[in-house]
């Protein structure tokens, strides 16, 4: 048993930001009770009244945050999904995040306040990840590819405004996908120079999502940014997209880089 003292320390770290397995060696908890206290102990929103949505209004208007919303509809995508309220006309937007990447989970909390200002985030714990969690009428006409079933199993199509987001902010859009389905891996290899080995390290990214959609939706925007990408088909599945030229890859960089 953990004392009250213990338990809310352990929850105003993983308000910082701190993975579960620092929280844990920093109070000798376990993960798994941290994990539980943090549903427990952390209360959940209150569903309260909500300004209106721009593209709800009778004349639709632009998104006050267009970056930050490139970025969600990105999580969305890869890691998301929408749950409708069984008692009002509003939704849950939730977003997996895992565990091993407390800056993901921060950016991602971020990126919900800042689309829907003034409308508050939550995280359910799960295993290896934390939902963030949020509430609000519009998330649905917000995200139109909402529907029944997987994303895979469907259609996946951007609405006009939407691609127009993407098109002026495509890097958020691609940052948002690699950091939901994607990765950047150093791989390496031998060669043999003047009698003597040598190992060669060559840092690439991957990205693997089984819907053609939504692969279809990285490539081209890859293919507007200028960067090539080849398939990468493992296990006779071609789910999985390579960039790996050294220029390509600097570019990303810059822009994206490993997850944190």
């Amino acid at each position: 048993m953990y004392d009250v003292d213990t338990r809310r320390f352990a929850l105003t770290l993983i308000g910082q930001g701190c993975s579960l397995s620092e929280v844990s060696r920093r109070t000798g908890a376990s993960r798994s009770a941290i994990r539980s206290w943090r549903v427990r102990l952390l209360p959940l929103p209150r569903i309260t009244p909500e300004n209106g949505c721009p593209r709800c209004a009778p004349e639709p208007q632009a998104l006050a945050t267009p970056a930050a919303y490139a970025y969600l509809l990105a999580l969305y995508l890869g890691d998301g999904c929408i749950s409708p309220h069984l008692k009002t006309n509003g939704a849950y937007l939730r977003i997996a995040c895992s565990d091993a990447w407390p800056g993901l989970i921060t950016e991602c909390q971020n990126a919900m306040t800042a689309v829907l200002p003034g409308r508050s985030t939550y995280l359910a714990q799960k295993q290896g990840c934390a939902m963030v969690t949020g509430y609000s009428k519009h998330w649905i006409c917000l995200f139109p590819q909402h529907g029944p079933g997987k994303k895979h199993d469907r259609a996946i199509a951007l609405e006009a405004w939407q691609q127009e987001i993407v098109d002026a902010f495509p890097w958020e859009f691609l940052r948002g996908l690699v950091h939901s389905d994607g990765c950047r891996v150093t791989n390496w290899t031998t060669k043999v120079v003047r009698g003597e080995r040598k190992r060669y390290e060559y840092p690439r990214y991957f990205f693997t999502n089984t819907s053609d959609d939504i692969r279809q939706l990285y490539t081209d925007t890859l293919d507007r940014l200028g960067i090539t990408w080849t398939h990468c088909t493992r296990g006779g599945k071609p789910f999985n997209i390579s960039v790996a030229r050294r220029a390509d890859v600097a570019l990303m960089d810059e822009h994206i880089g490993p997850k944190h």
